[in-house]
């Protein structure tokens, strides 16, 4: 019987035919797409002819075509509907993956025959597309070692390997602790919770397998209980508890992986001749340096930390009118922040949360997406990996664009947080190939299923990464989407967060689950009003999390990762009711792999940018302005990595910004 995963997929837009892959399928469909890509490699490396860009890079590009569809239906799964079975192929394909990508980095006729085509550049008429991804396999060769030799390749091979498995590790690790843990809830502990709460502990509860409602730590629950519960002894509870993911002692604890992750590091950066890891990471991105990162995160510190101080002296004033003496504690700040954003605001997120109904954020986000660039999305039915998920046709002027794919909710199997990928990334090389593309959220379950503000804003902010996937047009699929700098990745999805915010937008899909009424205007004016509220606390929680995991990586790796963090902390005088947004054992942006790895900062790096971006349409005409949107289109969108991110900006801006949009848009500004 052929393996699903290596026949063709015969299916609706080809996509992977989710209804007839069983997990026994991944480990022999993977063994032998591995060994099929690396013979495909080898005969590129061999090849007797001399080398050309068609021969070695194109050559390159067309390989391992059958490796990346497996993997990106193994890798959908791995993380979004895991299962005892997937994590062990996961522990065992993470490996074997490191070894056979440093296998090809590392291939020494390989990369001879990139470096000749690289030297003879100026002569092969090779167009601005061609040029940059020649350079990005010619750089990428250089900073993964392939200059490497004896004792220091084999050691390289050797870190990459070991990393691979840490990073798998931690992720699973932090998947098993918040999947583990929760806490069962009288009728009597329900006192004082809005009725969405109730409904989400009772659907957790169900699915825990408990006769009554939980809190679990899942953020779309854990979050708005530590805002409206009024028993403080179950928010400290709670909240220890997630600040505890990764650092329960045990076979979960992250501890121990997150040092020799900093130590390995730090060794790789060094064979490669670099001063630190930071330094060798932030080489390729828009800020090239860990001084000039500081610098940022420093000029929005101090002023997020006089606004979170002020604020903090206000909510213990209120917990002291309560009878509660001592200091604010971090299970209190939520609590009382949501009661004084009632009371300055009278805004009132119970009251709020039946005008943010999922699906008609779903239209939302894809309306605007219409008005903008004129995308059409049509439901269909298709096999997909969960019952949960959905999935729409995308098409513009009558031809089909890409296939989006939407799981919204949260459940044990899946890792916590929100991320959009590419099942299958745009190109025209070696055939046209058009974007399915996934947005992946934790937004709990509900009749309907109903949003927080935040929530609302993370749902536009995963659809901004997946219109960058969707509307990619370039040849290769090396510079496709979102392949482009870390700190101007986040641009596109921080920008597309404007939208929501939007009057009109609001206006038409903010309507009310049960009466069907649009929000009034009085509350949208102060939703709008309170957009900037507890502003200080949200940016002293990121920007602690950017400086730790910056200091982990500039200069010498720290034995004692917590030490350290508590010594940055400390340094930076920390306000005690605020603690890191991602602490060192649950870190997974920078411990699961090293994608993020001194590169927290780039959200607020690419938030400099999208503050600005935004800016520009205001300034054209208003938000839907036809010529601001092609442009966006052309110069960012479109684009994907086929240019320097710098030069992107500048063509869509006519300049680059400075910090004071950013501290205008978080209201932080002097």
């Amino acid at each position: 019987m052929t393996n699903p995963l290596l026949s063709d997929w015969n299916t609706p837009f080809e996509l992977a035919p989710f209804d007839r892959i069983t997990d026994d399928d991944f480990a022999p469909a993977f063994e032998q797409a591995l060994a099929d890509h690396a013979s495909e490699i080898d005969a590129i490396a061999q090849n007797s002819a001399p080398a050309t860009f068609a021969n070695t890079i194109e050559a390159m590009e067309a390989a391992g075509e059958a490796l990346d569809k497996v993997l990106s239906a193994f890798f959908t799964v791995a993380g979004a509907d895991s299962n005892p079975a997937r994590e062990a192929l996961q522990r065992d394909f993470s490996p074997k993956l490191a070894a056979h990508s440093s296998a090809i980095s590392s291939n020494k006729a390989l990369f001879a025959r990139v470096a000749a085509i690289w030297e003879a550049r100026d002569g092969l008429d090779l167009n601005d597309e061609q040029q940059r991804v020649l350079m990005l396999a010619h750089r990428g060769f250089r900073r993964s070692g392939a200059a490497l030799e004896g004792d220091e390749d084999d050691r390289m091979k050797q870190i990459m390997g070991r990393l691979a498995e840490l990073g798998t590790a931690f992720t699973q690790n932090l998947l098993a602790d918040e999947r583990d843990w929760f806490m069962a809830l009288t009728e009597d502990d329900l006192t004082g919770l809005p009725d969405f709460v109730i409904d989400a502990a009772r659907a957790a509860g169900k699915e825990k397998g408990s006769d009554g409602p939980v809190v679990t730590l899942s953020r779309s629950i854990i979050t708005p209980f530590l805002q409206f519960s009024p028993r403080r002894d179950l928010r400290e509870i709670a909240f220890k508890a997630w600040a505890a993911r990764g650092a329960n002692g045990g076979d979960t604890d992250n501890r121990a992986i997150a040092a020799e992750t900093l130590q390995l590091r730090e060794e790789r950066a060094k064979l490669l001749g670099y001063p630190s890891f930071a330094a060798f990471k932030l080489e390729i991105e828009m800020a090239r340096t860990p001084d000039k990162v500081r610098d940022l995160l420093m000029a929005v510190w101090e002023p997020a930390k006089a606004r979170a101080n002020t604020d903090a002296a206000v909510l213990t004033e209120m917990m002291h009118a309560d009878g509660i003496n001592g200091d604010l504690e971090p299970w209190d700040w939520r609590y009382y922040a949501e009661k004084r954003r009632k009371a300055e605001h009278d805004l009132d997120e119970a009251a709020l949360k039946p005008y943010l109904q999922l699906d008609r954020m779903i239209e939302a986000s894809f309306a605007c997406a219409n008005r903008l660039f004129g995308l059409e999305f049509r439901e269909i039915d298709v096999p997909l990996y969960h019952d949960d998920c959905r999935a729409w046709d995308v098409t513009r002027d009558g031809a089909h664009v890409a296939v989006f794919i939407g799981d919204y909710f949260a459940r044990g199997s899946k890792r916590s947080g929100a991320w959009c990928s590419a099942m299958r990334s745009q190109a025209r090389f070696p055939d046209t190939q058009t974007p399915v593309v996934i947005n992946v959220c934790n937004f709990a379950k509900g009749d309907p299923a109903l949003l927080s503000y935040d929530d609302a804003r993370t749902l536009f902010h995963e659809f901004g990464h997946a219109l960058h996937q969707m509307l990619s047009n370039v040849t290769y699929e090396r510079v496709s989407g979102t392949s482009v700098a870390r700190d101007f990745v986040e641009l596109p999805s921080q920008l597309y967060e404007h939208w929501l915010e939007v009057p009109e937008v609001l206006a038409e899909f903010a309507t009310h689950a049960e009466t069907g009424e649009a929000m009034p205007q009085e509350m949208l004016d102060k939703v709008l009003g309170a957009a900037n509220f507890d502003m200080g606390f949200q940016t002293v929680e990121y920007v602690a999390s950017a400086l730790v995991d910056l200091a982990f990586h500039d200069g010498d790796a720290p034995a004692d990762p917590m030490a350290k963090q508590a010594e940055v902390l400390e340094a930076l005088g920390m306000p005690h009711a605020i603690i890191m947004r991602h602490a060192t054992p649950h870190f997974a942006h920078v411990f699961s792999g090293d994608g993020y790895s001194s590169a927290y900062y780039s959200y607020m790096w690419s938030e400099v940018m999208d503050a600005d971006a935004f800016e520009a349409f205001e300034e054209a005409g208003g938000a839907f302005d036809p010529a601001m949107a092609k442009s966006l289109e052309d110069n960012i969108l479109s684009t994907g990595g086929s240019v320097e991110a710098e030069d992107l900006y500048v063509q869509f801006r006519g300049r680059l910004p400075g910090v004071e949009a950013l501290l205008k848009g978080r209201g932080l500004a002097a």
